[in-house]
């Protein structure tokens, strides 16, 4: 049997007659940069959310830079990232024309690990970032009390976690000023490339619609410099179809992770991405530690099921970051997942005899 570690092309199948009616809207009124479908996939997904604004953009890593520019900090104000994520999360503080300073992650959650948080805060600290990673929220209600003691920004990074919950409030309304992307292979996925800012502050998100459409709001009246980052409406009327399937589709992705989390829990040599309690995961990645693990993926890869990285590389240790010199002592956590974890394939497509041979073939292996 084979595995794939994602199967869009049967998401697409499933869903054919619909997206392709969708995109045929959308061709027959060549209305292809906003316009009708653009601003009902942005209500609907506003509504969806829960936030007071929704703003389209052109993908995620925009999204992050855009809403810290909204911020208005000052020059090289410093921002907390957590060490594990993918680039665009530290990328977009840099390219704000802030600081990244990295905080590391605890061992068990593999989220940012709020105890390490003060001791990092200094005079020019302004903001800290809550990435949800793998779709599980990271503590928010920690962060945001730190936050509020400290006078700084909350922005949430919600690339891989629509839908995700903490105490009862999607993930995207906790914060200041949140983001999402619409990569493929997210759980609410384009055909291309896309992202979203969310927010409840009514200057903030003035900003964000302005600066992404060359700083104007009325054509050519511009009133600053700006960017041109806008979801082009092709990818609305996908992204508005999709949507209508999320919340089923995070259901069945949290019926095959509770199928793993109950297989597993009694494996010693595998540590599984633990979750806070209140919060409801949405499952992007499945998650895992294993010490052994390149014999672990080729075990896996000869039984024809395709794991994933995420990431092979914390980081404090990617080459664009060296001149921190970042040492294994300073992100012990970090450095040590880096080697270790591997991602399950996890899809709301995934049959239930794909599950079970993925986790008969994991019970299989022979750990060294």
């Amino acid at each position: 049997m084979k595995v794939p570690f994602l199967d869009l092309k049967a998401q697409y199948a499933a869903l054919k007659s619909e997206i392709d009616e969708a995109i045929e809207e959308v061709i027959t009124s060549c209305s292809f940069i906003g316009g009708k479908v653009y601003g009902r996939f942005r209500e609907n997904f506003r509504q969806y959310i829960g936030a007071k604004h929704a703003i389209m953009v052109g993908n995620g890593t925009d999204a992050l830079e855009i809403a810290i520019k909204a911020l208005e900090l000052d020059a090289e104000s410093e921002i907390i990232v957590p060490a594990n994520s993918f680039i665009a999360s530290s990328e977009a503080v840099t390219t704000a024309g802030h600081k990244v300073v990295f905080c590391d992650i605890d061992d068990d959650t593999f989220n940012i690990d709020v105890s390490k948080i003060e001791s990092l805060i200094t005079a020019k600290t302004k903001a800290i970032m809550a990435v949800h990673l793998y779709g599980q929220p990271c503590d928010t209600r920690a962060l945001k009390s730190i936050c509020e003691k400290h006078d700084l920004f909350l922005i949430e990074d919600c690339a891989q976690a629509h839908g995700a919950q903490m105490s009862g409030k999607n993930v995207g309304t906790i914060g200041d000023i949140a983001t999402f992307s619409f990569y493929p292979g997210k759980n609410l996925g384009a055909y291309g490339d896309g992202g979203a800012i969310v927010t409840d502050n009514d200057k903030l998100a003035t900003f964000c619609q302005m600066y992404a459409n060359h700083g104007r709001i009325e054509k050519y009246n511009h009133e600053f410099e700006g960017v041109n980052s806008r979801l082009d409406t092709l990818q609305c009327a996908v992204l508005d179809v999709k949507l209508r399937y999320l919340p089923e589709w995070n259901e069945k992705r949290r019926a095959v992770a509770e199928r793993y989390y109950k297989a597993f829990r009694d494996l010693s040599w595998m540590r599984c991405q633990a979750q806070l309690e209140d919060t409801l995961g949405v499952f992007h990645l499945f998650a895992v530690r294993v010490k052994d693990r390149d014999s672990f993926i080729n075990h896996l890869q000869e039984s024809k099921i395709q794991p994933g990285i995420h990431y092979p590389i914390g980081l404090p240790f990617l080459k664009a970051y060296e001149h921190l010199s970042a040492t294994a002592e300073d992100f012990p956590i970090t450095h040590a997942h880096q080697n270790e974890i591997v991602s399950l394939p996890i899809y709301p497509e995934m049959s239930d005899e794909m599950v079970s041979y993925v986790i008969r073939t994991v019970q299989e292996f022979k750990h060294s």
